[in-house]
C-alpha cells in the first residue's frame, strides 16, 4: 500500500540538469483512445486450439516465464513490427489462474521500433518484462485516495521544454516509470542509472502526441488516467513489451 508520505505530491522541482537527463529518452507521442482495437486482441486460437487463459495472449514461453509468479496485473505492449513506431497497449488482470483483458489503447513506441539491446539515443524501445513501481507528472495524481495506486510525484520538473514542438508539451502530464536501468522507489525523473549511461534510461509510459518516441511507450490521456487509477503495487504490476515477433518467440 502507498504510505501517506509517498502519496504526498512533491512541492520542489528537480534540478534542470536532472530534468534534461530524465527527458532524453521520452520525446513521446496523443493517439486516439481505442477501447477495443482489433490489434489489441491477439488471436484466440492457433491451428484451431483454444488459447490458454493462464497465459498472456501473443506471448511465447521465453518471455512468459519472465512474468513474476505474484504479478496479477500486466500491461502488454504489442509493437506492430521490429522497425515500427506503432503499437497497442492492453491491460490484463489476473483472476484466479486466468488472465482477463481489461482495456486496450492504440499507442506508440520508439521511432525506430524495438531492440533487445537498448542503448542511449538509439530511438528504439527495449524488449522485455519490467516492473512498474513509480509514477508522477505535471498534473495531480488522478487517483488521490490514500493506500491505492503507484507512489506519485507531482512536479513542474516533468514539464516538456517549451522549445519543443507544441504537440509535445503535454507528454509528461502523466508518466509511469518502466523499471529499466533505474532505481525503484524514486520519482520517475530521478536520473540514476545503475547499469551506466550507455544503457539508456528514463523509459516511461506517458501521454501520446501521435507519433514515435525516443524509447518510451505513449498512450492517450484516458489510458494513462485509467492505468494510474488501476495499477496497484500490491498486485505487482509489470509491463511486457516488444514487437509481436519478439513477444511470440
Amino acid at each position: 500500500m502507498r504510505s501517506g508520505a509517498a502519496r504526498r505530491t512533491a512541492a520542489a522541482s528537480a534540478a534542470l540538469g536532472f530534468l534534461a537527463t530524465a527527458l532524453s529518452a521520452c520525446v513521446g507521442p496523443s493517439g486516439h483512445d481505442a477501447a477495443d482495437p482489433a490489434s489489441a486482441r491477439p488471436s484466440a486460437s492457433r491451428g484451431g486450439a483454444t488459447a490458454d487463459p493462464t497465459r498472456i495472449p501473443g506471448v511465447g514461453d521465453r518471455i512468459q516465464r519472465r512474468i513474476p509468479a505474484d504479478s496479477r496485473q500486466v500491461v502488454a505492449v504489442y509493437g506492430e513490427g521490429r522497425d515500427s513506431a506503432d503499437s497497442t497497449v492492453v491491460l490484463y488482470a489476473k483472476q484466479g489462474s486466468a488472465w482477463h483483458r481489461a482495456r486496450g489503447w492504440a499507442a506508440h513506441n520508439g521511432k525506430k521500433g524495438w531492440t533487445t539491446d537498448h542503448r542511449e539515443n538509439d530511438r528504439r524501445s527495449p524488449v522485455g518484462v519490467f516492473t512498474l513501481s513509480d509514477a508522477g507528472g505535471v498534473l495531480p495524481d488522478p487517483d488521490p485516495a490514500p493506500g491505492a495506486g503507484l507512489p506519485y510525484t507531482r512536479s513542474d520538473a516533468f514539464a516538456a521544454p517549451r522549445w519543443w514542438a507544441k504537440s509535445y508539451w503535454h507528454d509528461f502530464d502523466y508518466v509511469i516509470a518502466i523499471d529499466y536501468n533505474r532505481v525503484k522507489g524514486t520519482p520517475p525523473n530521478d536520473p540514476t542509472r545503475p547499469e551506466g549511461a550507455s544503457k539508456g534510461g528514463s523509459i516511461w509510459l506517458h501521454m501520446d502526441h501521435g507519433s514515435g518516441t525516443s524509447a518510451c511507450v505513449s498512450l492517450p490521456e484516458q489510458g494513462m488516467e485509467y492505468l494510474l487509477r488501476t495499477l496497484d503495487p500490491d498486485l505487482h504490476p509489470v509491463v511486457v513489451m516488444g514487437d509481436r515477433a519478439h513477444l511470440e518467440a
